[in-house]
C-alpha cells in the first residue's frame, strides 16, 4: 500500500472541487488540517479535519476540561477504483500527520445510509446515534448549513425540518496513558457497531489535480 499511495498534507483550496462537487454535503467545513492521498502524483481523495461549530458538543466528549483537544473529521472523499483497504490505510495515516493528543469526532449519516464502516475498520468507538432535533433552512439552498442560514436570514423566509440522525464516532489519539484516560472521561456509552448496506451516491466528478512538487 505505502508503494501504490502516498499521503500529505495539502492547502485548504486543494480541497474546494472534492468538498463541494464530489461529497454529498455540497458545502465546506471549518477545516484545521487537511491531507491528500496521491497516486502516481495525481490526487485521488482527500481527508479533512476541523473544530466542531457547537462549543457544547466539544465540551460533551469529555468534559469542559478536554475542549480544546476535539476535532472533527469532517470530510473524506476518495475516487472509485482504489485498491482493497485503501480508505482505511488513508485515514489510519493521517492520524500520524496530527498533533496530539486529539480526541476525534465524526459521524455517518443515516440519511445516506451509511453506517460508519470506515470507522469501524479504523478502530473508533461507537456511541450511538445523535439526538432528534430539528433545523431551520433556507428552501431555495438546503445544502446551506442551518447555523449560517439562522445567522443571514430572516426565520420567517426558513423552513423547519427534521435533522437526520447520525452514527456517532470517537477515536483518541495519543500516547497509551492518555488514550486511557481520555476514554475514563468520555460522557457516552460505547456500543455495538451498527450494520447494514451502505448506499451510494454520485460520484460522477473527478477531480484531478497533480501533486505539488517540493524543492
Amino acid at each position: 500500500m505505502k508503494k501504490k499511495y502516498k499521503i500529505l498534507p495539502i492547502k485548504h483550496q486543494d480541497t474546494k472541487g472534492w468538498i463541494l462537487k464530489k461529497h454529498y454535503a455540497k458545502r465546506m467545513p471549518s477545516i484545521s488540517y487537511a491531507f491528500g492521498l496521491y497516486a502516481e502524483d495525481s490526487l485521488v481523495g482527500v481527508c479533512t479535519y476541523g473544530k466542531p461549530a457547537s462549543n457544547a458538543l466539544c465540551e460533551g466528549v469529555c468534559g469542559k476540561i478536554n475542549r480544546n483537544l476535539v476535532y472533527e473529521l469532517n470530510r473524506l472523499c476518495v475516487n472509485e477504483g482504489l485498491r482493497k483497504n485503501t480508505l482505511s490505510y488513508f485515514v489510519s495515516q493521517t492520524f500520524k500527520m496530527l498533533p496530539l493528543p486529539l480526541i476525534l469526532i465524526s459521524y455517518a449519516d443515516t440519511s445516506q445510509n451509511h453506517h460508519g464502516y470506515i470507522y469501524q475498520a479504523t478502530n473508533w468507538f461507537y456511541t450511538g446515534l445523535s439526538a432528534k432535533r430539528t433545523e431551520r433552512y433556507d428552501p431555495n439552498n438546503p445544502n446551506k448549513h442551518s447555523k449560517t442560514v439562522t445567522e443571514r436570514m430572516s426565520y420567517k423566509n426558513l423552513s423547519v425540518r427534521n435533522r437526520p440522525q447520525k452514527h456517532r464516532y470517537i477515536m483518541f489519539l495519543g500516547s497509551r496513558r492518555m488514550r486511557k484516560s481520555l476514554f475514563g472521561q468520555l460522557k457516552y456509552k460505547t456500543y455495538p457497531y451498527p450494520k447494514g448496506d451502505n448506499k451510494r451516491y454520485n460520484v460522477d466528478y473527478k477531480p484531478i489535480t497533480q501533486m505539488v512538487l517540493f524543492k
